[in-house]
């Protein structure tokens, strides 16, 4: 049921791995932020039965890179809630969340940086973008990288939608150009065309554990391993556990089925628009 004044925390996990790291997620928000639904879209729902602040939805990968599959999260959570926040499986929050939380219609990013060409020193990937801005009638400078771990979606008069369709030509562009990732450059270069605007916020109201982050402020003397040593150690469980040989064996053939099967898929849905994506 739509419930337009409030708000939810969504996620994706796909995998045994992710699953796992998903429910450490959803317990902190269980404890964090009680009253906030915990939208999850996920390929065996069947693990968050217990967890009664989770709102679970079947999912099976679409994207060859599995990356821009974020989109399919926010928009079910734009489907429910005002406002979605998306945060990686792998997080972890440390504090509680207040409930009255309000944000200005559009995307709100945590860390956002303006003009991709100056933020992106890829040749390559600049050429894709570049190509994709000249389609959309936007100069590259002008677009804002999102990153992708902590962001909210807020609707903003069906612009939200237009944004989610743009997203998902974006994704099939670049995977069609064989770069499987760069959904930040993606939310940017789609809310531009869709006119829906980026904001910074420090969120300093989210206290949250994240290891890439938090391995750069380790780096910039900011804070100690020791404090973080538990998250730190129970991620990597959770995240590269033991697994045997015949388990890897299984596991890369199955990953090259899917690839082919979803390599496939794409050429056909490319189809569809041949002027956008080969012209």
């Amino acid at each position: 049921m739509q419930n337009p004044s409030k708000f939810c925390f969504s996620t994706l996990a796909l995998g045994k791995n992710y699953r796992a790291l998903a429910l450490e997620l959803a317990k902190d928000l269980a404890q964090f932020a009680p009253n906030i639904p915990f939208v999850i879209l996920t390929d065996n729902p069947q693990d968050f039965q217990e967890m009664s602040n989770v709102l679970a939805f079947p999912h099976q990968q679409q994207s060859i890179g599995c990356y821009h599959d974020k989109l399919f999260v926010i928009e079910k959570g734009l489907s429910l809630f005002n406002s979605c926040i998306f945060m990686d499986a792998d997080m972890r929050i440390l504090a509680p969340i207040t409930d009255a939380l309000n944000w200005q219609p559009g995307i709100t990013a945590k860390i956002a940086w303006h003009n991709i060409v100056k933020h992106n020193k890829n040749p390559r990937e600049i050429e894709i973008f570049q190509k994709v801005a000249q389609k959309f009638n936007l100069q590259l400078e002008d677009i804002t990288f999102v990153h992708e771990c902590l962001f909210v979606v807020t609707r903003d008069e069906g612009r939200e939608i237009d944004f989610i369709e743009t997203w998902k030509r974006m994704a099939a562009y670049c995977e069609l150009n064989k770069y499987y990732r760069g959904e930040g450059h993606s939310i940017g270069l789609a809310a531009a065309k869709s006119g829906l605007k980026i904001r910074t916020d420090s969120m300093e109201y989210i206290s949250f554990f994240k290891d890439k982050l938090e391995w750069q402020k380790i780096k910039n003397g900011e804070t100690d391993i020791q404090e973080k040593s538990v998250y730190i150690q129970r991620q990597k469980e959770l995240e590269y556990p033991q697994i045997s040989l015949f388990e890897r064996v299984i596991k890369k053939l199955f990953k090259i089925i899917m690839y082919l099967y979803r390599s496939i898929k794409l050429k056909i849905y490319s189809l569809t628009d041949i002027r956008f994506f080969y012209g």
